[in-house]
């Protein structure tokens, strides 16, 4: 089924493997940059500011970083190992962390990450920002799906203190690099190459 046009300037709220399936073309994706929830178990508010700039009591909830095994992490996981190579490995994933918040998490993360190589360009990149909760699960299943050869980078750096602390914000940020092929090319940021001004 062809995807769905999508008009400049289109801002899609929604489940993202919705909008990847139905939207997004085979091959027409040069970049990704993913920044996927942690499975931090914590709810994540919008806060909202008064006239003068003060914060307000008034917030919302913007996402629920909570996963659970429920009818959808049973519908996506029966789709991975019945319709994908990944059959034999996130069965493995899921008896060894059990059909809970892990293993609801990496069925949710899967589903996505075949989504996202499907419409990674041959030449494309793909960098998935993630903590040490679910890092090392996660690399397992990238290396199942874009291939392990294919690899670039599991950097380790501190995550930034402005806007969190670092009791709101353990352990280290993890950003991995993919490439759909082993040739693609990589440049690592260096710190001396930015212009500060």
């Amino acid at each position: 089924m062809a995807p769905k046009p999508i008009t400049k300037n289109t801002l899609f709220y929604g489940d993202n493997l919705d909008i990847l399936r139905e939207y997004v073309p085979d091959e027409s994706v040069d970049l990704i940059y993913l920044d996927p929830p942690f499975n931090s178990s914590r709810n994540y508010n919008v806060l909202f500011k008064d006239e003068s700039g003060k914060d307000s009591e008034s917030q919302i909830t913007a996402f629920e970083d909570t996963w659970h095994w429920n009818g959808s992490a049973e519908n996506i996981y029966h789709e991975l190992v019945t319709e994908t190579s990944l059959s034999e490995m996130i069965g493995a994933m899921v008896t060894l962390t059990g059909k809970g918040q892990m293993g609801a998490y990496l069925v949710m993360m899967a589903a996505r990450f075949l989504e996202l190589r499907r419409i990674l360009k041959s030449t494309g990149s793909i960098y998935v920002h993630c903590d040490s909760t679910a890092s090392h699960y996660l690399k397992i299943i990238l290396d199942g799906i874009f291939g392990p050869e294919n690899f670039g980078l599991f950097g380790n750096c501190r995550a930034s203190e402005s806007g969190s602390t670092a009791s709101e914000r353990p352990g280290r940020v993890l950003p991995v690099f993919r490439s759909k092929r082993s040739r693609s090319s990589f440049s690592p940021w260096r710190s001396d190459a930015v212009k500060r001004g």
